[in-house]
């Protein structure tokens, strides 16, 4: 009789957890994202430091595998060569060629000031040379396409971000990841060969070699490919799932080659898969099957659930460098100037970014993450490799400081939308609630009584002894409104000249004074269902309306009230 094994080892738990919390993740995705807005990076990235090392150590990484660098490396390689293949095959119809000065003025001076910029903080923050704040700041330059997807994609995305600002993040995303390469490697040629033979090399083996050739692979495969499945499409040779799949295989198929050659193989991706919809058929073609938001919700929690178990907490202590001090300033200065202030000084140069509240969003929404991660461990391979003496120092402390950022930036844009959401709702309960009160229906709120003792003050004087205007002498009592109801919406003065108006429904109020001018008094509250359909925004919103597009204001006399859908 056979005996009953019980396996424990990680290897076979790991994708019990990761697939279980998934799962249980997917059943209440609607409440997380389109009623809580809660990122699900944030989400994964908070049950891989629950279920890692430092809480309950039921995924341990470093055991797997004897080279946990390499592992991670791997890992974030292929997610990024999914992410930005699913962000070039997603972009419309010949759209670099379209948008090309909106994408080059973000990919050169733009990306280059956000090198500088974190450079600059680095430098400051733990005391390092500048050529290695160089290398360190390099890393994080990127904007991450796959918490970039996170942001872009989704109800809110959809309602309140127009369709051109969303392009153009996304471009930026897929394409600034394989551009760190330049950034990087101008820091380590500098560390490594010093002067102008850095310079030289880094023009024809990172600018040349790795970028151009990159270029020119992605954009030849990418039409290679498109042509060869049209005609297969055409021929009835390929079914569904297969089609459905194409761009993912390309990218693996991108991913081997150009490891092999030694060139940028995220780059290269992206430019595959633009070039690969570059006719926008296989885009609409696959835009209503749901695939590109399947596969990137699971490359970005399965990712994120395994950095939440690799950050380095142990060398955030007070005995070395890394303080928990100038981790937290580096953090926080590397979230509000690495990227907003540039923005926002450079939007009338970007086409694609229209107002300035297109370029707060922008500013505020460039996510670090995967990319960062990739880049960082990428530091570490090419210092151990060559042995250079004067990297020794960054590569021991590029690793954790760049997950402190990765951490930051998760931790933040993941609970930004959320926590503007919760303002606008609790700033129209307000708004709402003081309007209520003030224009209260049937004439007995505080404007009807302002207004009144108003008009009492104006047409009716005091007498020398400071009386009341009703108790001057000679004075008639005025004449009290006589009300005929919310359905024939007309009031006249008893004693005063009688007369027919119309409303609309509303209460009106002749003064006390027979010459002087109608006032308008709040409307009766309305019907639940008047109530819910005068909340649905008109159905023309144009998509180029500008950031939160959607938002619907209905104003009414005495009183703004603004509507959020």
């Amino acid at each position: 009789m056979g005996e009953i094994h019980i396996q424990t080892d990680q290897l076979q738990v790991v994708p019990g957890l990761v697939g279980g919390f998934i799962f249980v993740l997917g059943l209440c995705s609607l409440i997380t994202k389109e009623r809580l807005f809660l990122s699900e990076t944030l989400l994964s990235m908070v049950f891989g430091i629950i279920v890692g090392p430092q809480v309950l150590n039921w995924m341990d990484p470093s055991r797997w595998s004897s080279n946990e660098y390499q592992l991670t490396q791997e890992f974030s390689r292929y997610a990024l060569a999914i992410e930005v293949m699913i962000a070039g095959v997603t972009l419309p119809k010949k759209y670099l060629l379209k948008e090309w000065k909106s994408v080059l003025i973000l990919l050169l001076p733009v990306m280059a000031s956000m090198w500088l910029v974190s450079a600059a903080v680095f430098k400051f923050t733990f005391s390092i040379s500048l050529v290695h704040a160089l290398a360190v700041g390099a890393c994080v330059a990127p904007t991450d396409p796959v918490l970039a997807n996170a942001i872009l994609k989704g109800m809110f995305a959809e309602s309140h971000v127009p369709l051109r600002l969303r392009n153009i993040l996304t471009a930026e995303s897929g394409a600034n990841d394989g551009l760190g390469y330049p950034f990087l490697f101008f820091a380590l040629y500098l560390m490594r060969l010093g002067g102008g033979k850095a310079i030289g090399t880094w023009i024809y083996a990172t600018w040349l070699y790795q970028v151009a050739l990159s270029v020119l692979i992605g954009s030849v495969t990418g039409y290679i490919c498109r042509k060869a499945l049209r005609y297969a499409e055409t021929a009835g040779w390929v079914d569904k799932e297969s089609f459905l799949s194409s761009s993912i295989t390309l990218a693996l198929l991108l991913v081997g080659v150009c490891t092999i050659v030694g060139t940028d193989d995220i780059l290269c991706c992206f430019v595959a898969g633009n070039s690969f919809t570059w006719d926008d058929w296989f885009r609409v073609e696959t835009e209503d099957t749901g695939l590109q938001e399947t596969m990137n919700g699971l490359v970005s929690m399965s990712f994120f659930i395994y950095f939440g178990t690799i950050i380095p907490w142990h060398s955030y202590t007070t005995a070395n460098l890394l303080h928990p001090w100038r981790i937290f300033i580096a953090v926080l200065l590397i979230m509000t100037l690495r990227r907003l202030p540039v923005l926002m000084a450079s939007y009338r140069l970007i086409p694609a970014i229209r107002t300035w509240q297109d370029a707060l969003f922008a500013g505020w929404f460039g996510p670090i993450g995967v990319s960062a991660v990739f880049y960082s461990i990428e530091t570490i391979k090419q210092l151990d490799m060559y042995e250079d003496s004067n990297g020794g120092r960054v590569a021991t402390i590029v690793y954790p400081i760049v997950c402190a950022v990765v951490f930051g930036s998760v931790l933040v844009h993941g609970v930004t939308i959320p926590l503007v959401l919760m303002g606008k709702r609790v700033k129209t309960t307000i708004s709402v609630s003081a309007s209520s009160i003030w224009n209260q229906p049937g004439g007995l709120g505080l404007s009807a009584w302002y207004n009144d003792k108003r008009q009492r003050r104006q047409h009716h004087g005091g007498d020398a002894a400071g009386r009341p205007d009703d108790e001057a002498p000679g004075s008639q009592p005025p004449p009290e409104p006589a009300y005929l109801g919310p359905d024939t919406g007309l009031a006249v003065a008893d004693g005063g000249p009688s007369s027919s108006l119309e409303t609309g429904g509303r209460h009106m109020r002749r003064s006390r004074n027979p010459n002087d001018t109608l006032t308008e008094l709040a409307p009766p509250a309305a019907a639940s269902d008047d109530l819910v359909s005068s909340l649905q925004p008109p159905d023309s919103i144009a998509d180029d309306g500008g950031l939160f597009m959607n938002a619907r204001r209905n104003i009414s006399p005495g009183h703004t009230i603004i509507f959020d859908r």
